[in-house]
């Protein structure tokens, strides 16, 4: 059973998402705050194996609750729920540790999917907002830009043809689903063959990973 800790300050927020979430055999909400203290509280309280956090709450705020549940809960995924006028934070979440983002509007389907693959280590940007969210990563590094290049293209010198074929996938927000789809393998190969890709980059989840994509031009230009 994935066990989910629900972070919002808008309590119809919360209940439509456990809402959606209930409806997944596989999922169960067992702990749910309205701000970042109370987040961290119930963190602490519950073993969770992935956290909805919103991106913007009351008190020090969500990206201040990343880095202590994280410190509480290393294994525990922490995706961001956000909007399109909050990339502001982007940069700052990531730093922090968040492990993926997701659009407030995405559909039934997208969340429950979200979930399970941040309980498998394998959260992925959703596609609705991976452009923007890179986009403000790299504006928060223009200062670097062309160090950041040189240092993504010789992290990237050091993966295979194929870690790069699924680099550059990745980049793009694609799932190990997608990925092992487009290329014609099995999931479990590109699960293979990503955790081989994080550990060379040095990237500690799927974001890095993707961000490096992008300073490398592997990707399409999001």
């Amino acid at each position: 059973m994935i066990r989910v800790l629900l972070v919002d300050d808008e309590a119809l927020v919360r209940a439509g998402i456990r809402l959606v979430l209930r409806h997944a055999e596989d999922i169960e909400v067992v702990a749910e705050a309205g701000d970042d203290a109370s987040a961290v509280a119930e963190a602490g309280r519950v073993p969770v194996d992935v956290v909805l956090l919103d991106v913007r709450m009351p008190g020090a705020g969500g990206l201040s609750a990343v880095r202590r549940i994280k410190e509480l809960r290393p294994a525990a995924a922490v995706l961001m729920l956000t909007t399109f006028g909050t990339e502001e934070y982007v940069a700052g979440a990531v730093a922090a540790g968040a492990d993926g983002f997701l659009l407030k509007s995405s559909r039934p389907e997208e969340l429950i999917g979200a979930a399970r693959a941040a309980a498998s280590r394998e959260a992925v940007l959703s596609p609705g907002v991976t452009g923007h969210v890179l986009r403000r990563l790299r504006a928060a590094q223009e200062q670097e830009r062309g160090a950041a290049a040189a240092r993504a293209a010789e992290l990237v010198a050091g993966l295979t043809e194929r870690e790069r074929e699924v680099l550059a996938l990745l980049g793009d927000g694609s799932s190990n689903a997608q990925i092992a789809e487009r290329l014609g393998v099995e999931p479990g190969t590109v699960k293979a063959h990503v955790g081989r890709i994080l550990t060379k980059l040095g990237a500690t989840n799927r974001v890095r990973a993707a961000l490096v994509a992008h300073e490398a031009g592997l990707t399409g230009g999001l």
